[in-house]
């Protein structure tokens, strides 16, 4: 790496691409970058780390710059054209995130869901233990200069993950998703495995996954779960309105009893595969149990804010599998309250791949609503709509306009649970104003 150089990013804010850039400003070495004007989640990170986001120019490049271009982007967008014209070295994404972490003990999460939520809780854990880089994607990085551990996602997606090598592994699941790219389930299998043939000391995968249970590599694989057949199994679970409590056992040596403030069945499997990788690396597990107990979350993820007399729940689930997951996480925390979906489908190709799938999960909700789908910088348009996904949904299934979200305040003392991979977050906050308005105001 040059420390002469700036590093300018070519969609500066994307969950991971802002990420690397925390990274790359951490270890010392300037960063800048561009991206479209609006507002989003990740972009706050940047601005209080002094990291500029120029708007989208080719003007913007010039020499003595190395450029980082993020996924979404082709190569015809002006901005690689440009660079390219001026001779700049040009990195995607994934192939510079490929030579950074060599030189640590990297260990990559990757699967089909789960990934930002396992990234985060393994870089939290071992953060309070050893100096930590992290690279998480809900837009979150560090770059410690004298790191031991390099934890990181690695994203299946156009089998970007084939840039990287890391030391360990953890795979959380594998399902169809990214029908745009992938052919079925087996395409996507078969990019697991040759990832996982990249791997260089082990992998920890999910136990219940029967693909995962088909894995031909060449390093020891380590299920976790909660069945006998598990290397690492969950025993003795306790869900409460709390978090969850349970017991560790590898193999047959118990480990210990482990607590986490996290809900839902998906965040107990998720500290079982951080726990494996601390065993591994001989890490304190009365240390791994403290670290446990003060994961806050990631970005997105289950992010809790009260309003009115409502609670309001914003999470990135976009894939049925995700939906499921997190409204299996209301439902242990808020037994007694109704839990109200407000679910954007993200792509027309994912909706009309897997819409009785999307059905089946949402239909867990007391009440659905839906809101127009949000499209990609690689679709604007598909055979599909909202409509028709809400035609398969038994718990109601109507399509919110943004100007019109008054069927909402229909709910009193309820949770609504706000999800989707796009700019939901446009919905909620005018939901959010509505029910400010309505609030009576101490005089």
């Amino acid at each position: 790496m040059d420390n002469k150089t700036t590093y300018y990013f070519i969609g500066i804010k994307g969950s991971g691409m802002s990420a690397l850039a925390l990274v790359l400003h951490d270890k010392g070495f300037k960063v800048e970058g561009s991206d479209i004007d609006q507002y989003t989640f990740t972009q706050r990170g940047l601005e209080n780390a002094g990291i500029k986001a120029y708007s989208f120019s080719p003007s913007n490049l010039h020499a003595g710059l190395t450029v980082i271009a993020g996924n979404a982007f082709p190569d015809d967008h002006p901005e690689i054209i440009q660079a390219k014209k001026l001779g700049l070295k040009v990195y995607r994404y994934h192939e510079f995130l490929g030579e950074l972490i060599e030189g640590y003990t990297s260990i990559g999460v990757a699967g089909a869901h789960g990934k930002t939520s396992t990234t985060g809780l393994l870089a939290h854990v071992l953060s309070g233990i050893a100096p930590t880089s992290y690279l998480i994607g809900d837009g979150s990085g560090k770059g410690k200069p004298d790191a031991r551990f390099f934890v990181f996602e690695a994203d299946e997606y156009r089998r970007h993950f084939m840039a990287y090598h890391p030391d360990y592994a953890i795979m959380t699941n594998i399902d169809f998703d990214h029908p745009d790219y992938y052919s079925g389930i087996d395409d996507v299998a078969s990019a697991f495995e040759s990832f996982g043939k990249q791997v260089k000391k082990g992998i920890f995968a999910w136990g219940d996954d029967q693909n995962l249970r088909k894995l031909n590599v060449d390093v020891p694989v380590y299920y976790y779960g909660t069945s006998a057949t598990d290397d690492f199994r969950a025993a003795e679970i306790k869900r409460t309105t709390k978090g969850s409590n349970f017991d560790v056992y590898y193999h047959d040596e118990l480990l210990g009893n482990f607590e986490i403030p996290l809900f839902g069945q998906h965040n107990i499997l998720n500290s079982l595969a951080v726990i494996a990788v601390a065993y591994f690396e001989k890490v304190d597990l009365n240390d791994i149990r403290t670290e446990l107990l003060t994961f806050k979350g990631v970005k997105r993820r289950f992010s809790e804010r009260k309003v009115a007399d409502m609670t309001i729940i914003d999470d990135y689930a976009h894939h049925p599998s995700e939906i499921k997951a997190t409204l299996d996480a209301a439902r242990q925390k808020y037994p007694d309250k109704e839990i109200v979906a407000v679910f954007q489908p993200h792509t027309f190709t994912r909706t009309i791949a897997l819409l009785d799938d999307f059905a089946t999960s949402l239909n867990l909700a007391d009440h659905v609503y839906l809101t127009d789908i949000f499209g990609s910088v690689r679709e604007h348009a598909g055979k599909v709509s909202s409509a028709d996904l809400g035609a398969k949904i038994s718990k109601g299934g109507t399509v919110l306009k943004l100007d019109n979200m008054s069927p909402l305040l229909d709910y009193h003392d309820a949770v609504v649970v706000f999800m989707g991979a796009g700019d939901v977050q446009k919905y909620e906050r005018e939901y959010e104003t509505l029910l400010s308005n309505l609030t009576p105001k101490n005089n």
